[in-house]
């Protein structure tokens, strides 16, 4: 009897393998420079006690009786009723989760959007992580490290999000850095590996049916290493094509660091003028100014 072509195989060394995403494209010069400087101020931040964030937005969903990739324990021959097609006219809406992960802490906050990935709603979904965790967590910090990606709605070229962070620089008194990573390498940011590719696992096989399922799977999410994820529905509604100005840029307190200055910056919580309505050549300007900071009760870093 022949031997079959599946066993000649292996017997030569050959398996069935899929596909592997390590073709990172183009290498920046400056790469491993940069890695090794996020890691200098990653360990300056930490050991001054002060937080370390890695953010970025995970891939969109469509709501509703989707399939979802992979496989959930179900009573045999019951496999979950989907959609043969994934048309977004059928669906609920679409899910815009974005993550902030504590370094230190090992632990997530994901805000699920429900409008468009933009500058303000990055921003916005570090605010609520820092009032309902990062302010507790962190009694006397003073200082804010983020490191994220270098596009999208945090991208070091978004004019929006370096001015939300200014603002909400001086909201909690915080002197904010980022640390971008450089072009094509993503997936090293902590956030990817440490919480999405956990969320992603937990809820695969699993149809996405509404925002609230969406939001409880992601707040199931935990790891034998210890992970702890909170999650929570955003409702609120982000304009896109937000244009921020030269003039407005240069009002913000915003100091490029020496190595990379396009990748690297901190804005400091001082008070700053912004524009906020413009009415034929006259512009009317308010001032940003941070709140008194109140001194803690707790006596050291946790």
């Amino acid at each position: 009897m022949p031997t079959p072509f599946g066993d000649l195989l292996r017997q030569a060394g050959f398996s069935l393998q899929g596909n592997a995403k390590t073709i990172e494209g183009q290498r920046h010069p400056d790469r491993d420079a940069q890695f090794r400087y996020i890691n200098e101020q990653v360990r300056a931040h930490q050991d001054a006690g002060d937080p370390v964030i890695s953010v970025d937005t995970k891939k969109k969903e469509l709501v509703g009786e989707y399939k979802n990739t992979g496989r959930e324990w179900r009573p045999k021959g019951h496999p979950a009723a989907t959609r043969t097609h994934d048309f977004p006219g059928d669906s609920g809406g679409k899910a815009v989760p974005y993550g902030v992960y504590d370094l230190a802490g090992d632990t997530g906050w994901v805000n699920v959007g429900t409008d468009h990935d933009t500058a303000a709603f990055a921003v916005e979904s570090i605010r609520r992580w820092w009032k309902a965790a990062g302010a507790s967590d962190y009694p006397l910090a003073r200082r804010l490290l983020i490191t994220a990606d270098a596009g999208g709605s945090n991208g070091y070229r978004t004019r929006a999000w370096k001015a939300e962070l200014a603002a909400l620089a001086v909201e909690t008194g915080l002197e904010i850095t980022v640390c971008h990573f450089p072009p094509e390498t993503s997936k090293w940011n902590k956030v990817e590996h440490r919480l999405f590719s956990h969320i992603t696992l937990n809820w695969r096989g699993r149809p996405l049916t509404s925002h609230e399922v969406i939001v409880q799977t992601i707040a199931a999410t935990t790891t034998r290493a210890g992970l702890r994820v909170h999650a929570e529905l955003d409702t609120a509604t982000y304009d896109t094509g937000v244009k921020v100005s030269d003039r407005q840029m240069d009002a913000l307190p915003l100091a490029r660091h020496d190595w990379h200055g396009d990748w690297n910056y901190t804005l400091r919580p001082e008070a700053y003028g912004v524009i906020v309505k413009t009415c034929g050549s006259r512009s009317f300007r308010q001032l940003r100014q941070p709140p008194p900071r109140e001194q803690p009760a707790a006596t050291g870093f946790r």
